[in-house]
């Protein structure tokens, strides 16, 4: 039997998707559930596999191409798995003569398969761990999954994982030609760039925009163009916060199983001062201003594709360490391309921290409908005074960008204001002051 392999149904708030590199080849044995193509939507990375097993029959559609719901790009032949496995087995009843030539007796669509799926199929268990970028990596450097440690979420490769790997081998063989740097690699799309020019040595390479990129592009130039965007800084002393954390970190870890971070303090600060402040965690819809009675709060990830921003559901009746651990869930799934589309959809306010890249300032952009973000910088140890004295303190520059059209002046300083008093007193969260 022909079973087609479809696009699958997109969201309404997804028109269509670019397909990548396919990960079989026509006349190549799958069996259900192996991925055999990605689809690179504006917001996700979604894989397509086989619903049955079989072998691959035919490739309707190339890398490359731009595809819409429930279109047809391939199809796989159940029975041509049943046919081998049936002539494997007669073959194994035939004559001591006729089990000599057991190439005789695979089917013609498959010449020579048995070694090339042993070469190219690595252990099913460790690839089907590994993100899309991970597995691009691998297959770009030869690098053989069960070779490399995973250190993501229940064991999964990410791609840091994997330039670890390459890293190591190539140190540990100087007298050979250097393997490439992962930085050299190529970003999706898998498009060989075209080059341009070349005289005395100089040229272009023209790459197309990833789908995710063309969104962010499009995005970041809505915001500017429908908002009412302006900046409001301050600087917070991180002392207390970052005393307290050396004081528990330890029992926390112990206890809860994650390590306790900065970005749980800088959320539930947030969050109570979104509580104070309504407006900031409200939206514009047309002549209406939407209050939100929830919180969910988007934390900013970059990942090999582009910046992405997962979703904390109802972060308010979230724990530290609920927070803590899925912050890290979500960030090692950002950069491994496997967040789900309702984990980027929504939001009611966003937090961004250039800090971990050294940005010592920056004005935030919005994340449209949402009507304010908050940014944070790199910790400098700075003198200030404190008490009449000039002392060195963890200082930190945060930046809140704000819709106008809806928030006043008044509110986004008194919002900012809050969230400082909250950081610098870590106490007056748990009292509620």
């Amino acid at each position: 039997m022909i079973v087609e392999i479809k696009v699958p149904v997109l969201p309404e708030s997804v028109s269509e998707g670019t397909l990548g590199a396919w990960h079989k080849k026509v006349g190549d044995p799958v069996q259900q559930d192996d991925l055999l193509v990605e689809l690179e939507t504006d917001k996700v990375v979604l894989e397509i596999v086989a619903t049955e097993s079989g072998v691959l029959k035919s490739i309707d559609v190339e890398e490359g191409a731009t595809v819409v719901s429930n279109q047809v790009i391939g199809s796989i032949d159940t029975e041509a798995a049943t046919q081998a496995s049936a002539g494997t087995t007669q073959a194994s009843e035939e004559s001591p003569a006729a089990q000599a030539a057991p190439a005789a007796a695979q089917p013609a669509a498959v010449p020579t398969e048995a070694t090339a799926s042993a070469d190219s199929v690595v252990d099913e268990g460790t690839e089907a761990k590994a993100g899309p970028a991970a597995r691009k990596l691998m297959k770009q450097h030869g690098v053989d999954a069960s070779e490399v440690q995973g250190s993501g979420s229940r064991g999964s490769i990410t791609r840091q994982d994997v330039e670890k790997h390459i890293r190591i081998a190539a140190e540990a063989r100087p007298s050979e030609t250097p393997v490439s740097t992962p930085a050299a690699a190529p970003s999706a799309p898998v498009t060989q760039p075209l080059v341009e020019g070349g005289e005395n040595g100089r040229s272009d390479r023209r790459v197309p925009m990833s789908r995710l990129r063309q969104r962010i592009a499009e995005r970041l130039k809505e915001a500017q163009n429908t908002a009412a965007m302006l900046t409001t800084f301050n600087e917070v002393d991180l002392k207390p916060m970052m005393d307290l954390r050396a004081r528990y970190k330890e029992s926390f870890e112990k206890t809860h199983g994650v390590k306790l971070g900065m970005m749980s303090f800088f959320t539930k600060a947030a969050v109570e001062a979104l509580r104070r402040f309504p407006a900031v965690n409200a939206s514009i819809d047309g002549n209406d201003i939407v209050y939100h009675d929830y919180f969910d709060i988007g934390i900013a990830v970059s990942s090999d594709r582009g910046l992405v921003v997962p979703i904390l559901r109802d972060a308010d009746q979230m724990s530290y360490a609920d927070v803590e651990q899925t912050i890290r869930d979500l960030a090692t799934r950002a950069r491994d391309g496997k967040l789900t589309l309702d984990e980027l959809t929504g939001g009611t306010f966003s937090i961004t921290n250039g800090g971990v890249f050294g940005s010592m300032l920056s004005t935030p952009i919005l994340n449209p409908p949402q009507s304010a973000i908050l940014g944070m910088h790199t910790i400098q140890q700075r003198p200030v005074a404190v008490d009449g004295e000039v002392v060195i303190r963890p200082m930190m520059y945060l930046a809140l960008t704000y819709d106008h059209r809806i928030i006043d002046g008044r509110e986004a300083v008194q919002f900012l204001v809050t969230i400082k008093q909250l950081l610098e007193d870590p106490a007056r969260q748990l009292l509620e002051l």
